[in-house]
């Protein structure tokens, strides 16, 4: 992946985890399903390493 789509998709992960983030704040509001609330926060949290693994590949290396 070049540098472009690297933030293109990084862009992408955060909109989902913003996303995520609401749908949770919903869910926790209306007394909603645990499970599906479990299930939701797993997700934002895999969306969260993600995200930083490609912010990652953004930084170069440097040889000290």
């Amino acid at each position: 992946m070049d540098e472009r789509e690297i933030l293109h998709r990084i862009e992408q992960l955060r909109s989902e985890h913003r996303d995520l983030d609401s749908a949770i704040g919903a869910l926790l509001a209306m007394g909603g399903d645990q499970l599906q609330i479990a299930r939701l926060k797993k997700r934002k949290l895999l969306l969260k390493d993600e995200i930083a693994q490609l912010e990652d590949q953004l930084i170069p290396d440097i040889i000290a």
